[in-house]
This record gives structure tokens, C-alpha cells and sequence, in this order.
């Protein structure tokens, strides 16, 4: 199956002293809702513009929909949607004429998907863009991003200014529009709860290196929260573990955080002589600790 997108040993620096991405190798498959996690200045927004051909790598290669990135034609970025964390939109038009402005580069533009979303999005067509608030900039971002059915849609900090229930509608659409276009969807977010709502892959950057790169389900199931109780005397105060990642207790109970737990449970009750009862994490909950693989 041909890749979506592919990074091989991509490296970028911006100068001497900045590394954005360092020696980062990914390959992703179509279909897939990718969350891309990571702290400012991990490298996130840097990864997105390789991916786009907006920015080049310092050494490696970066391929995007068959096409080295520096190289991509008009017909591959026909299939490329993008919604950037900094927007720059011609200011004095209306709405309406920067959406009739942007689709006359596109031979798919989808005017039904459009008013569609301006009605659900609440994006008054007849507002000056200068006029907007930043969360309606954003809500015309993302009109304009997907109106020609993008193979790959790339959103970086898509919903970071919108109210909640236009986050909500952004979330449904997203889980439509992978079922109607078949796109690959990757999402930079730091609200991680909705975020954890629509995707199944997650990649996460530390320091411009990839420190998680699998499956949400393999994550939620390596990940999980343990009430431990004592059965016959107390716990210790302190458990000794390394699969114990975060622990607080009073003697009798305790709450801990654990990775691969279950295939520590059994021996870990039979030991401290206490009862557990496991509770799967959310992504928030998780994700610290992927910063410490």
C-alpha cells in the first residue's frame, strides 16, 4: 500500500542553534485520524509544513502523496488541504468572496459542502474577513480546507479559538468527512480531549523526535489506572516497580498510574498482598507519560 505521507531521517534546522525535527522517520498508511501530540515547540507545526512542501528538510527526504514534498505539482496539492495555526487571509473581501476566490483554483470545489458548513460553522458569508473574530478566521479556515475533498487534510490547532459548540460540529464533520472522502486526517491539538473523540493513530514529538508513534487502542490498553486496596496489613509507602509511574497512597489504598500493567497485576496482588481494581486512562492522562519513553 502506497503512503500516505513518508519522512525518512528528515532533519530541519532553522539555524545553528534551532533543530526543529531530528532525524524523524514516519511512514503513515491511508485512512487513519492521526493525532500529532507534543509540547510548544516540538516540532509539530514544523512536521505539517514538510508535509504541505512549505518548508524543505535541512537533510533527509519527505515524500507526501507519492511526490517528494519539494516537487509536489498542482495536481498533488489539488489533494492537500490545509489549515494553518497562523492564518493570512485577504482582509478586505467578504466572506463569500474569499470562498469564490479560493475555489476557482480547485476543479472539485464542493459549493453544497460549503454552504453546509457555513451553516453549521454559524459563518455569516457577508462579514469582511478583517471584521471576524479569530474563532470565525478559523471557522473560514476550515471551509476552505475541505471543500475540494482533500486526500490528506492537515489542521493545525484547528479548533484552539472556537467555542465549544462549534467544536463539537468541527469533531462530527471530521468523522464524516473520513467516511464520505476517505481522507487521512492529521489534527495538531493541545485540547487532547476532543482531540481522543475522533482519532486512531497518534504520533507525538518531543525535542523534534518522534517519541510515540502507534495505535490509540494499543496506547489506552499499555496505559491504565490501579485502586489498590490491602487485603491482609499495609502497603508500603512507596512501590518499588518500574512499571509504576505515578503512585499516592495512605497505607491502606493507594492510586497509581501503570504501564503494562496486566502482565505485572497478578504478581504485583500476590506480593503487596492487596486487591486491585483497573481503570483505563484518558489521552490528558496519558500523555505525559509518553514524553517519558
Amino acid at each position: 500500500m502506497t503512503a500516505v505521507f513518508a519522512l525518512d531521517q528528515v532533519t530541519k534546522n532553522y539555524d545553528a542553534a534551532t533543530t526543529a525535527l531530528d532525524d524523524v522517520s514516519l511512514r503513515v498508511e491511508p485512512g487513519h485520524i492521526i493525532g500529532l501530540l507534543g509540547r510548544n515547540g516540538s516540532g509539530k507545526t514544523t512536521l505539517i509544513h514538510h508535509l504541505a512542501g512549505l518548508v524543505l528538510p535541512t537533510a533527509g527526504t519527505c515524500t507526501t502523496l507519492g511526490s517528494d514534498a519539494s516537487e509536489l505539482a498542482p495536481e498533488q496539492l489539488e489533494r492537500i488541504g490545509v489549515v494553518h495555526q497562523e492564518h493570512s487571509y485577504l482582509e478586505w473581501m467578504t466572506v463569500a468572496q474569499h470562498l469564490k476566490y479560493v475555489a476557482s483554483f480547485y476543479r472539485s470545489w464542493d459549493s453544497k459542502r460549503q454552504q453546509l458548513l457555513l451553516d453549521q460553522l454559524e459563518l455569516d458569508p457577508k462579514r469582511k474577513v478583517a471584521t471576524l473574530s479569530p474563532g470565525d478566521v478559523q471557522k473560514l479556515g476550515i471551509i476552505l480546507a475541505v471543500c475540494h475533498h482533500p486526500e490528506l487534510l492537515l489542521l493545525d490547532e484547528p479548533a484552539s479559538a472556537l467555542d465549544p459548540i462549534a467544536r463539537v460540529r468541527l469533531l462530527q464533520f471530521l468523522l464524516e468527512l473520513i467516511h464520505e472522502d476517505q481522507s487521512t486526517i492529521v489534527i495538531s491539538s493541545h485540547i487532547l480531549h476532543d482531540v481522543e473523540q475522533v482519532i486512531d493513530w497518534v504520533i507525538c514529538l518531543d525535542h523534534g523526535r518522534v517519541c510515540v508513534d502507534a495505535a490509540l487502542d494499543s496506547l489506552q490498553e499499555r496505559y491504565a489506572g490501579w485502586q489498590v486496596t490491602a487485603v491482609d496489613g499495609g502497603l508500603p509507602e512507596h512501590f518499588a516497580e518500574e512499571f509504576v509511574l505515578e503512585q499516592q497512597g495512605n497505607g491502606a489504598q493507594a492510586q497509581l498510574v501503570v504501564r503494562d500493567g496486566a502482565a505485572h497485576e497478578t504478581d504485583f496482588s500476590a506480593r503487596h498482598h492487596a486487591e486491585i481494581k483497573s481503570q483505563p486512562l484518558n489521552l490528558e492522562q496519558i500523555f505525559p507519560h509518553l514524553l517519558e519513553n
